[in-house]
C-alpha cells in the first residue's frame, strides 16, 4: 500500500492507482486495558482487517482542561471504568498517570510527532503509532461532541444548533485534528460526524456545514479522504442525488452509510445510488448480536454480506469486541468466517484474475463446488477451490458451468421454483 489515498471514480485507490478497499474495525477502546496496544494492532492484521475507525469527541480539540489537568488514570475514572484501570497499568503501563497532552507527548520519542491535544480516546496516539508500524490504516471519526457515548436523537450532540454543536468550534475542531496528523501516512481519512439527527437535522443546513467541514480538513491536509456522513443516525444519503456537494477539490471525497437490522437498506433509495455516480460509499457501520441467537440479525447479515460482496463496497464493522451492548467478550468463532468473503478485493482498479462467479449462501457461507466425485454440493471448504468458479455460459447469463479436475463438464441452469 502506498499513500496517500484518493478516488478514482467510485473506487478509493493508493499512489499509484491500485483500488485499496478498507476493510475496517472499530470499537470501545477501552478494550485495549485487556492487553498491549501493540498486541491489540497485530491481532487486527491477523484477523485480516487493514483499517481501524477510532473516534474522538470535539473537546479533544476544543477543551484545554481536558487536555491538560486530565490525566489517563482520572479520565478512566470519570467513566466508572475503575476496573479497567487495574488492566491498563498491567498491560499499558506508560500513560496511566500521565495527562492526556503527555500521552501525546510520549509517542514523539518514537519520531511520531503530534502537535495539539490528546483526548477522551485515552491511547488514541499510541494505537495510532502501533497501527503505523503493523502496516493499519487508520480514519479517525468525529463521533460526538462531548465525551460520552453515541447516539440519541435528543443527547444535544445530534446537529447543527443543539446544545453542544457550535458548528463554528465544530469546525475548528476538525481543522486542528486534521493538522495534527498532517504526515502520519497511515491516518488516511477523517469522517466528519457520526450518526446526524434530531429534530433539528435538515437538508439546507447539511449541505452548508458539510461543505464547510470538509473545505476545514481539506485545508488542513490534503492528504486524507474527507468523509461525509448522512442524516437520520447516517442512514440517508438520499438528498445528494439530485444536489450536488460543492468543494474546490477533488478526489477524496467518499459518502459514508450504516446499516443495520434495525435501519434502512443502502440498495434502495439511502444511497446505494452514489456508486453509479462515481463515489465511492463507505459502510461505516454494520453489526449483529455476535452471540447468534437473534433471528432477525441472522437474516439481516445474510441480505448485507450479499450486497456488500456484490457491490465490493468499503466497510467497517461496529464492534469488533463482542456483544458490546452486554460488555462482554462472548463472540462465536464462526463470525469472522460470515465476512471473510468482505474481506477480498473483488473488484476495482488493479491486477485481477479471470473474472468467475461464486454461488454462495451468505448466511451459512456455504458455496456451490463440483468436486472430484462428480457430486456438485454445498460446501465450507471448497469456496477458493477450482470447483467453486462458475462461469457464464449463455447470453441469458441464467446458465452457469463449472469443469472438474477430471475435466468432467457441469452445467446450472436457473428455473423458477415450484409451489407444493
Amino acid at each position: 500500500m502506498t499513500y496517500p489515498l484518493s478516488t478514482s471514480s467510485r473506487w478509493i485507490v493508493d499512489e499509484n492507482g491500485q483500488r485499496a478497499k478498507l476493510m475496517s474495525c472499530g470499537g470501545e477502546r477501552t478494550k485495549q486495558a485487556k492487553q498491549p496496544v501493540d498486541a491489540v494492532a497485530k491481532k487486527i492484521v491477523e484477523m485480516s482487517f487493514n483499517c481501524v475507525r477510532l473516534t474522538w469527541p470535539s473537546d479533544l480539540m476544543t477543551n484545554e482542561t481536558l487536555a491538560y489537568n486530565v490525566t489517563v488514570r482520572q479520565s478512566f475514572q470519570s467513566f466508572g471504568l475503575n476496573d479497567d484501570i487495574v488492566g491498563f497499568k498491567t498491560n499499558n503501563p506508560s500513560i496511566i498517570d500521565l495527562s492526556l497532552i503527555e500521552a501525546f507527548i510520549c509517542v514523539t520519542e518514537v519520531n511520531v510527532t503530534f502537535r495539539t491535544h490528546n483526548t477522551r480516546d485515552l491511547c488514541l496516539a499510541f494505537f495510532l503509532f502501533c497501527s503505523k508500524s503493523n502496516d493499519v490504516m487508520v480514519i479517525l471519526d468525529n463521533h460526538l461532541t462531548k465525551p460520552g457515548w453515541c447516539c440519541a436523537d435528543n443527547d444535544g450532540n445530534d446537529f447543527s444548533g443543539d446544545k453542544f454543536f457550535d458548528p463554528t468550534v465544530w469546525a475548528a475542531a476538525l481543522s486542528k485534528m486534521t493538522a495534527t496528523f498532517d504526515g502520519v501516512s497511515n491516518v488516511v481519512g477523517m469522517s466528519l460526524r457520526n450518526e446526524l439527527t434530531g429534530p433539528k437535522q435538515n437538508v439546507n443546513d447539511w449541505f452548508k456545514y458539510m461543505q464547510q467541514g470538509a473545505e476545514a480538513v481539506h485545508s488542513a491536509n490534503k492528504n486524507v479522504l474527507v468523509i461525509l456522513s448522512g442524516l437520520t443516525f447516517d442512514t440517508d444519503l438520499s438528498f445528494v442525488r439530485c444536489l450536488p456537494v460543492n468543494l474546490s477539490f477533488t478526489g477524496k471525497l467518499v459518502f459514508e452509510l450504516h446499516w443495520y437490522s434495525f435501519s434502512s437498506k443502502p440498495e434502495r433509495n439511502s444511497g446505494g445510488f452514489l456508486l453509479n455516480q462515481g463515489f465511492p460509499l463507505f459502510l461505516s457501520e454494520f453489526g449483529m448480536d455476535k452471540r447468534e441467537i437473534n433471528a432477525n440479525d441472522d437474516r439481516y447479515f445474510g441480505c448485507l454480506t450479499g450486497w456488500t460482496a456484490e457491490n465490493d463496497v468499503d466497510w467497517s464493522i461496529w464492534a469488533l469486541t463482542g456483544s458490546y451492548i452486554l460488555n462482554t467478550s462472548v463472540r462465536k468463532s464462526s463470525f469472522l468466517e460470515k465476512i471473510s468473503l468482505l474481506q477480498s478485493t473483488l473488484q476495482g482498479p488493479g491486477p485481477r484474475t479471470d473474472d468467475y462467479n461464486l454461488v454462495l449462501d451468505p448466511l451459512t457461507r456455504l458455496c456451490l463446488s463440483s468436486g472430484p466425485e462428480n457430486l456438485v454440493k454445498m460446501t465450507r471448504t471448497g469456496c477458493s477451490g477450482p470447483g467453486s468458479k462458475w462461469q457464464t455460459d449463455s447470453a441469458s447469463r441464467m446458465h452457469l458451468s463449472s469443469t472438474t479436475s477430471n475435466k468432467l463438464h457441469f452445467a446450472l441452469m436457473w428455473t423458477q421454483p415450484t409451489m407444493s
